[in-house]
């Protein structure tokens, strides 16, 4: 065997010492990035004007001080998703709720609804988007740009198991001529 001919250097060598204060600066390192996180983020929706309205704050009706017509016997109804913006151009935002039933299990259906709150009123529902006997899930929803969108999951026989929907759309509601109408997004396709 031959020998190096440059001696053997003392940090070319790991011993315990060198992994317990590798492990220690990385400590430090992981420690120190908790205490320097970004600000919150905020999120706010484009504003949209309309001749003749003002800009003001309003707060989006609130969907927990509306009665929502489900008949849902011995359990409450469950406001699952929630979005706000303003879909009629009024300046003023509208907020829209998806709601069902508490049930303990399976999947009960999804009703969308529209909330509107005139100034120094109650918020009240001014359109019904989806009908919870329709017998749609909705699995994606969001309000952008003045339209609503929804994923909507439903079964194509009662035989197909309700965990299993069979039946996939897409919908988007638009508020055009005085009245919410629906359409399907491009790329939208049903199985």
């Amino acid at each position: 065997m031959q020998q190096p001919a440059v001696p053997e250097l003392a940090h070319t060598t790991t011993r315990p010492i060198h992994w317990l204060a590798t492990a220690a600066a990385l400590a430090a390192v992981v420690a120190a990035s908790g205490f320097l996180q970004p600000g919150a983020a905020t999120a706010a929706q484009a504003e949209s004007k309309t001749p003749g309205t003002t800009s003001q704050a309003v707060a989006p009706p609130d969907p927990a001080a509306v009665h929502f017509p489900l008949n849902c016997g011995p359990v409450k109804v469950v406001v699952q998703k929630k979005a706000s913006g303003d879909l009629d151009g009024d300046g003023r935002p509208e907020t829209v709720a998806v709601v069902r039933c508490d049930a303990g299990s399976g999947t009960p259906p999804n009703g969308v609804y529209v909330l509107t709150q005139p100034a120094g009123a109650k918020p009240r529902i001014v359109a019904t988007l989806l009908d919870p006997k329709d017998r749609f899930s909705v699995s994606a929803f969001g309000v952008r740009d003045g339209a609503v969108t929804a994923t909507l999951d439903g079964y194509s026989s009662d035989e197909v198991p309700r965990y299993r929907p069979d039946v996939h759309d897409k919908a988007k509601w638009q508020w055009q001529g005085g009245r919410f109408v629906r359409s399907t997004p491009a790329r939208a396709s049903s199985v």
